[in-house]
């Protein structure tokens, strides 16, 4: 039975992961540039989750929607100001758009943990669970009550955002965009706000990410370094801008690490990712899903 646990904690954690790694390579799939400042939207979203809660009383219920629309407020602020800039001259200067995306991304991480740093201070807050059972019992299986219905709403979240790409009008349009930006350009469509929307979405699931997982990692501001190098770690395995490819990722660190910390060693549960990466690299550098070579 202690298997199934496993099983069961490390699909629940990747489900966690997969909130992370989806709006990650949504940005790298339409923008062709890595967020260095990603793991900041989890730290943003647990504090938006925590805060309210603890500071004003109010149901963790209400303060879990409003951690998904601070992330996606604060994701299109960003996009508006900072990236729109490194893509706006798409024609004229793509080739140096990598290097400032680095700089401009990495410099709005360590602003925002410094900023969170002075403002809220650094110690840390446990956020409130969603539930009151401690745990929940499924036959022979033992699991937390949060982290289970935590791991449901991730679930419904991620089917909604899947369906919503593949099928709705601006769905469409992202995936066009994604395809090629400026044929999708001469084709008549708003880059520019599919862009902004994708922003949105990814730091909306990045900070829903940090709210569930509030109660189990408590939120400080440097909180989201961690999460953040696995959901690069994930992008890698399952293929740059591959949503399939980062789901599937997600699952198998997920269980890797729950299985890895019990019959490996804990003491190096954040290696084993590190290390099936670089085992892919060598061997299948594109991921599982990735594409060799790719039009920008």
């Amino acid at each position: 039975m202690l298997l199934l646990d496993l099983i069961l904690n490390g699909i629940i954690m990747g489900v966690f992961y997969a909130l992370m790694a989806v709006g990650l390579s949504l940005i790298f799939g339409v923008l062709r540039i890595v967020n260095f400042a990603h793991g900041e939207f989890y730290m943003l979203g647990a504090y938006a989750y925590t805060l309210p809660a603890l500071a004003l009383g109010l149901s963790p219920w209400l303060t879990l929607p409003f951690a998904f629309v601070f992330g996606g407020v604060v994701g299109i602020i960003v996009e508006r100001l900072l990236v729109r800039p490194l893509y706006a001259g798409y024609g004229q200067w793509s080739f140096v758009r990598d290097e400032y995306a680095v700089i401009v991304t990495f410099g709005l991480a360590l602003l925002l943990v410094n900023l969170v740093d002075k403002v809220v201070g650094p110690y840390a807050f446990r956020g409130p669970g969603l539930v009151a059972a401690a745990r929940v019992e499924i036959g022979p299986i033992m699991a937390s009550g949060h982290r289970l219905v935590a791991a449901g709403l991730a679930l419904v979240v991620l089917a909604a955002a899947a369906l919503a790409i593949r099928y709705s009008y601006w769905g469409r349009q992202i995936q066009a965009v994604a395809q090629n930006r400026l044929g999708a350009s001469l084709a008549g469509i708003d880059t520019a706000r599919a862009s902004c929307i994708v922003f949105g979405l990814s730091g909306g699931l990045a900070a829903l990410a940090g709210a569930l997982l509030s109660p189990i990692i408590n939120p400080t501001p440097d909180v989201g370094a961690f999460p953040g190098v696995k959901a690069y770690v994930i992008i890698v395995l399952g293929g740059m801008g591959s949503i399939p490819g980062a789901l599937v990722a997600s699952l198998a660190l997920g269980v890797l690490e729950s299985l890895g910390a019990v019959y490996l060693s804990y003491d190096y549960r954040d290696t084993y990712g590190l290390a099936i990466l670089i085992l892919c690299l060598l061997v299948r550098p594109q991921g599982l899903f990735g594409q060799r070579g790719r039009d920008v």
